[in-house]
């Protein structure tokens, strides 16, 4: 059994490891880290686990958690994870990094985008970004990865294939998002209130969101040249979800069967991305709970562009569910061991 360690066990996305960790074959949570919380059980912070009142959250120093786990996660805000990154590679052993801390090849642009200085910068050459559909093999043998943010995961995997063949082009990508308030974290904020979010669809942080270099490193890796998207993301009144709508300059005499072939060929064996048929489209809540994508495309040949579509949940594709399957891959299990499980609908 491989010895787990989550700090950040009492957010949402450290409960969503917890769920999935507990039916997984050949792994075993031997602590779980929450400073606010520490000393409580975990019923106490999470009451879906009643009956677990024995699992007790802690507060220790990296150095002290390193210890007692062969791979731990950090599902951290932006610069929380480092001193955990750097006391696990000091010690040889692994760290998957739920948060931002090592998504970015350059300090300059974490520290841009973020506002905070990299207190690691060494570390960053070492990482690899978690997007398994796209980076498996380096994933495989990684220290130190970088699960992608929720945004990300869903636009990159509906954007790729697509330019990397040609058929839809890079100049003047818009990507219109839209988000489920789990998103937002488990602290509380007056925007996150129920008579602020209920009955309510807005914007935020149009063209200056975080996700956006994220985003724009990846294309230019995967395409050789640098790749500018505008992205507007949208909060929704729901818990959990992300719907990616995708709009791309269409290349001459592209069709909509083409762009879905050209999906159903890429991701021809990925357990966890699913083609629709032509006319049928992705949903927020076919996906609930489960470690599935769901992608869509139209060719609309009257105005040039495709319309591309991609659904998720953002906090288990998005984040946990794509963590646990970065781990299998650095342990070398199944990558969908602990993930076999369909959502949940209605």
């Amino acid at each position: 059994m491989v010895r787990v360690g989550i700090v950040g066990a009492s957010g949402y996305t450290g409960a969503e490891l917890i769920r999935l960790f507990r039916r997984h074959p050949e792994a075993k949570i031997c602590l779980l880290a929450a400073r606010t919380h520490a000393g409580k059980s975990l019923p106490e912070v999470f009451p879906q686990f009643w009956g677990l009142e024995d699992e007790k959250l802690i507060a220790a120093s990296p150095e002290e958690l390193v210890r007692e786990v062969d791979v731990l996660f950090t599902a951290l805000p932006a610069g929380e994870a480092i001193s955990y990154a750097r006391a696990a590679w000091q010690a040889g052993k692994k760290l998957i990094d739920l948060g931002a801390d090592f998504r970015f090849r350059e300090a300059s642009i974490y520290e841009r985008w973020y506002g905070l200085s990299h207190g690691a910068p060494e570390l960053l050459r070492e990482a690899v970004y978690g997007l398994p559909e796209l980076y498996r093999d380096r994933i495989k043998t990684a220290r130190l990865v970088a699960n992608p943010g929720c945004y990300p995961t869903a636009v990159l995997l509906a954007l790729v294939p697509l330019l990397k063949a040609g058929q839809i082009l890079p100049e003047g990508i818009v990507v219109d998002a839209k988000s489920g308030v789990s998103g937002a974290g488990r602290q509380p904020k007056m925007e996150m209130l129920y008579a602020e979010v209920n009955e309510n669809v807005q914007a935020y942080n149009v063209a200056v969101h975080r996700h956006t270099p994220e985003m724009e490193q990846i294309l230019q890796d995967k395409l050789g040249k640098e790749v500018r998207l505008t992205f507007v993301p949208h909060l929704v009144p729901q818990t959990r979800g992300i719907l990616a709508t995708i709009y791309a300059p269409l290349a001459p005499g592209v069709t909509t069967e083409d762009l879905l072939a050209t999906y159903r060929e890429y991701y021809r064996e990925e357990p966890f991305v699913k083609v629709l048929p032509a006319g049928v489209y992705p949903r927020t809540k076919s996906v609930w709970g489960s470690n599935l994508v769901q992608l869509g495309a139209v060719a609309d040949g009257r105005t040039g562009r495709a319309v591309l579509l991609a659904a998720l949940d953002n906090l288990v594709k998005g984040a946990a569910g794509q963590a646990v399957q970065n781990f299998n891959l650095i342990c070398g299990f199944p990558e969908t061991m602990g993930l076999e499980d369909s959502g949940i609908y209605p």
